[in-house]
């Protein structure tokens, strides 16, 4: 038997999940869900930074439009860390589409206006 705290609302249940995939503990249906893929195939939403031209922004904050396998991090990391900016972007705007083939963008979360707005 495997034991974790549920993330994904405040609530915060103690979850117990058996070789069975049977999940106790919960007090919702997303609970179950959650315990069962992280026991099956673990996903993380990766925040971090890329580099950019600007002077006053060198780092634009980004994030995974959404989950992708834990596994990966590292590998997707190092990916990030090539990419450089060279142009003003709005918030939501993708950064890099099908991030390390993963079917999953990388976004800005900020924007980076241009000096005539």
């Amino acid at each position: 038997m495997k034991s974790m705290t549920c993330i994904i609302c405040p609530v915060g249940c103690q979850l117990d999940i058996d070789q069975e995939m049977t999940v106790k503990g919960n007090r919702c249906p997303r609970g179950k869900a959650y315990a069962i893929t992280e026991m099956t195939n673990p996903t993380r939403t990766l925040t971090s930074t890329v580099k950019t031209v600007f002077k006053d922004v060198p780092r634009l904050p980004v994030k995974t439009s959404s989950p992708i396998p834990k596994g990966l991090i590292f590998e997707i990391m190092k990916d990030i860390d090539d990419i450089l900016v060279e142009k003003h972007v709005k918030i939501g705007d993708v950064i890099v589409k099908d991030i390390h083939h993963t079917g999953v963008d990388l976004i800005a979360t900020r924007s980076l206006p241009s000096q005539n707005l």
